[in-house]
């Protein structure tokens, strides 16, 4: 679904991806299809259990591998290339080359090591967002003592990215209608997902079956050896937090210093997960509603009730009539671009004022180019009509993770009435959306289950009540799994909590960082 970044370049990136293309960005799931990591049975389901503490010897290749670091084309940073093992279960079969990047810390004081950093996704540039955002924005004094890290996970942007369609064929698998009225509509959306999947598997028939969470968590434990690093510091958003949760299900004796931004629950099936997401949404929608009514500029009503109603109207307007946006490409703004653009806003209270000019635009002017716009930045739609591979990535990575969330359309017409319940402006769209997975060429490999960490050092898991993409239920129920957790809670809009201006969340989360001193389990912060 959308576990994807927000519209700021420091926010996570869709927990999932956008309606078609990530019919569950950030649903992910833990796997141990091909990690060697055993299940052991709890109370509550499985639990990941952790590898081994012994590197075994197939392996000592790739930790005693040695990173050449270059110059990045980003003044600043240095770049490397590491390798891992494709299948981790036959380690002499080939490899799979990783970008690396990072910034050394700026001084004063004492350096403290690495601080890995995952935006999310799955599918978000991990070495785009040290060095667009975490390596230059992150607190000075966190930066001053610890060498800024990222590695793109197997399949994403620098690592080997998975690729799946050509920009023109993008372009119409967004524009599919995923709100289809009969079956000839239905049949389109079917073919539309099984051309997307066929695409993925003709272009990395390999890589496709070796791009889980656990994987990326093992390629991350080999990164941390070649940094010199006893143990992991890390900080994950969105899906960001389900592959920290997994190191340290994995490697609970190497954790140092984890926060989980935004989390993610894995112990939840597909299904449940993209129903909670719906609600998410939905809730961040009334917090949109809410403070539209109060604004000058707010084109769908002077009510919650009204907003909701006018929005779900006018989208039923661009599935019969869609928009002309002055596209260069000649896209028209449908039901489909329209929900993606809405839903792009809702990551972001910050995104809110350009979300109602672009609603104003469309309502009196006729005009779909500001919805467009959000909806191209959602989906990494450059300029030139080319996309970045998030969405392939993210679809490769949630449909390997977790089996599918419904395998029929019948069984989405079925669930219709729960997704609409849990949001009347985006159910429909959203149950839709889950059915992508269901072609996918490549079997699942895992499963949902419980992260324990036993043995493992403290953890900060962060939650905000009001997230979109990763209700904070979640955020609970992660903490509770988790034997070290702290949860800490943000009150407030907008999908993940560091750096959004609470000053209570970025000094808790700073001291962790810096002096190792966790927050007390359960502590709350607001935006004042």
């Amino acid at each position: 679904m959308h576990t994807r970044r927000t519209s700021r370049p420091h926010r996570s990136l869709r927990a999932g991806g956008a309606l078609l293309a990530a019919a569950a960005l950030l649903v992910a799931g833990c796997s141990s299809g091909h990690s060697s990591a055993a299940a052991t049975t709890v109370d509550g389901g499985p639990a990941l259990g952790p590898l081994p503490r012994a590197t075994p010897s197939a392996l000592a290749p790739y930790y005693e591998q040695k990173l050449s670091w270059r110059d990045c084309e980003t003044p600043g940073f240095q770049c490397a290339t590491m390798k891992a093992p494709l299948d981790y279960a036959k380690p002499g079969e080939g490899d799979v080359k990783l970008a690396v990047s990072r910034r050394k810390a700026t001084g004063p004081g004492e350096r403290l090591g690495s601080l890995l950093v995952n935006p999310g996704g799955p599918g978000g540039s991990a070495v785009g967002y040290v060095q667009k955002y975490a390596g230059i924005g992150y607190p000075a004094k966190v930066r001053a003592r610890y060498d800024m890290v990222a590695v793109d996970p197997r399949g994403v942007a620098g690592s080997e990215p998975v690729e799946c369609l050509t920009g023109r064929q993008m372009d119409t698998y967004t524009q599919t209608d995923l709100t289809p009225d009969d079956t000839e509509e239905t049949g389109r959306l079917v073919a539309a997902y099984k051309r997307f999947a066929e695409g993925c598997g003709e272009r990395a028939p390999k890589l496709l079956r070796h791009v889980s969470t656990v994987e990326a968590a093992r390629d991350m434990d080999i990164l941390r050896a070649l940094l010199g690093d006893e143990k992991l510091t890390y900080v994950g958003a969105s899906y960001g937090t389900f592959l920290g949760a997994t190191y340290a299900g994995l490697f609970p004796e190497r954790v140092g210093r984890l926060v989980l931004d935004g989390a993610l629950d894995p112990s939840l099936p597909a299904r449940k997960l993209n129903q909670e997401q719906t609600a998410g949404f939905e809730t961040a929608f009334q917090a949109f509603a809410r403070d539209c009514v109060g604004r000058k500029d707010c084109v769908l009503g002077r009510t919650p009730a009204q907003v909701a109603e006018n929005l779900r109207a006018l989208f039923e307007r661009l599935d019969a009539r869609p928009l002309a946006t002055g596209d260069a490409d000649g896209r028209r703004l449908g039901e489909s671009l329209a929900t993606t653009g809405v839903i792009a806003a809702m990551y972001d209270e910050g995104a809110w004022p350009q979300l109602r000019q672009a609603l104003t635009e469309a309502v009196e002017k006729d005009d779909g180019a500001g919805l467009l716009a959000l909806s191209d930045s959602y989906f990494e739609r450059a300029p030139d009509g080319t996309y970045s591979n998030l969405m392939y990535a993210n679809a490769a990575v949630n449909c390997l993770d977790l089996p599918a969330a419904y395998d029929t359309p019948e069984a989405v017409e079925r669930a219709l009435p729960e997704f609409e319940k849990a949001s009347p402006v985006f159910g429909r769209a959203l149950a839709w959306a889950s059915l992508n997975c269901a072609y996918w060429p490549v079997r699942p490999t895992g499963g949902p289950h419980r992260i324990e960490a036993k043995g493992a050092a403290p953890i900060v898991v962060v939650g905000t009540t009001r997230d979109p993409a990763t209700p904070y239920r979640w955020a609970e129920s992660l903490a509770s799994q988790l034997s070290s957790a702290r949860l800490l809670t943000y009150d407030g809009d907008g999908h993940t909590a560091y750096g959004r201006g609470s000053d209570c969340i970025d000094s808790a989360i700073n001291t962790y960082l810096l002096r190792g001193t966790p927050p007390t389990d359960g502590k709350r912060c607001s935006a004042s």
